[in-house]
């Protein structure tokens, strides 16, 4: 290895930057954000709480959950003969299994979907 160094040697002056790079950065950061913003969808989990055909039967199970979980949005969907009752937009399998276990004894039987979900604004 070489020597270190003296003291008595002069000190090597500060090198400034030559290329800033910061403006073009900023440019693509806003345009990247501006096409985050127009993101509506995402893969997520929602769960299953009600497949049947009676609507009065979906339509208590969804006031009933409703009031074990008010933040959750609820979909209802009718495909002739059938209701179907989705509870929430979950991003990941652990969100969507803690929701369903705070509602577990009203639905023994509700399950988790994969499904396309909408991003909250």
């Amino acid at each position: 290895f070489p020597a270190a160094p003296s003291a008595s040697a002069p000190a090597a002056a500060p090198v400034a930057p030559t290329r800033h790079i910061r403006n073009e950065v900023t440019v693509l950061m806003d345009s990247v954000a501006q096409v985050q913003k127009n993101i509506r969808y995402a893969s997520g989990y929602r769960i299953l709480a009600y497949t049947g055909i009676e609507r009065k039967a979906a339509m208590d199970l969804r006031n009933a959950i409703i009031q074990r979980l008010p933040e959750e949005k609820d979909y209802l969907t009718y495909k002739q003969p059938t209701y179907q009752l989705k509870i929430g937009d979950f991003f990941t399998r652990v969100e969507a299994q803690a929701a369903l276990s705070k509602i577990q004894d009203l639905l023994p039987r509700a399950m988790l979907v994969q499904e396309t979900i909408n991003i909250p604004k």
